[in-house]
């Protein structure tokens, strides 16, 4: 890949494939004075080209649905076929980071190379890990097939910003954990964002209330300026476990659980 590659246009889905009740309590590090149900939905994206396909974050399986209580609405790999997408055949998978619910299921991705920040690994398998609270939304059993998949050469590591190809960039933002990244997309309306846990919630960055689950604060925080300069406007960050997703874009029609299309304006 050169500098002067034409940026390709890029289809984007976002694909539900869990669900768990929360409260507004449990997602804002700050206290909430109209606590309320504030459920959060989980997501895999897909990004397509003529040229290529790639696929952002691995969700979690039934195993770790149970043991963690979340409500396993389906397999995110196997939901790929609605859009058209052999699992078999994809060759390029970008972890945002390893948290349980974004980084099982790699064993289902038989050609894929996965996309990982030095940070983030570095920070999975090291001291903070001597830290229930730190560890606790990592799962051991995914870190070391990670592991496993460095030593068959299936891990492409990035330290910082990059270009993962013509049109997908990555954006080291931490915050979250220690090596979160975003990724920012070309589509038919312009550059979008896929946050992931760098916003759970819109209302995590549109009030800057960060999400109780972080790394470090001031990064998390400055994450939200990050995000929104990065995208052709605020419209165009998509956050990672907001249910609103689905309201606000067009839905896929044969899919009843949920795939919205982030490519296309939001119709709210």
């Amino acid at each position: 890949m050169h500098d002067d590659d034409p940026v390709e246009c890029y289809e984007v889905y976002a694909v539900r494939y869990a669900h768990t009740p929360r409260r507004r309590r449990d997602n804002f590090m700050s206290a909430d004075d109209h606590d309320g149900p504030m459920p959060m939905d989980f997501f895999v994206w897909l990004l397509k080209s003529p040229k290529r396909t790639i696929l952002v974050d691995t969700g979690f399986n039934a195993e770790a649905a149970e043991r963690r209580q979340r409500k396993l609405l389906r397999c995110p790999i196997d939901a790929l076929r609605l859009l058209g997408v052999d699992p078999d055949a994809i060759q390029d998978v970008v972890l945002t980071h390893l948290h349980y619910d974004h980084a099982g299921n790699i064993g289902k991705l038989p050609q894929a190379r996965f996309h990982v920040q030095d940070n983030e690994l570095e920070y999975a398998t090291g001291r903070c890990m001597c830290h229930p609270m730190l560890r606790h939304a990592y799962g051991v059993d995914e870190v070391v097939e990670l592991v496993r998949k460095v030593y068959a050469d299936r891990v492409v590591f990035h330290a910082g910003d990059a270009v993962l190809a013509p049109g997908v960039e990555l954006m080291l933002i931490g915050g979250h954990t220690r090596g979160l990244q975003a990724v920012r997309v070309f589509t038919q309306r312009g550059w979008v964002v896929l946050a992931s846990d760098a916003s759970h919630y819109y209302e995590n960055m549109s009030e800057a209330r960060p999400f109780p689950i972080v790394f470090n604060v001031a990064d998390m925080l400055d994450g939200y300026r990050r995000l929104h300069a990065a995208a052709d406007s605020p419209q165009h960050v998509v956050p990672g476990h907001d249910p609103d997703v689905l309201r606000r874009y067009p839905t896929l029609a044969s899919d009843p659980i949920g795939t919205a299309i982030l490519h296309l304006a939001p119709t709210e």
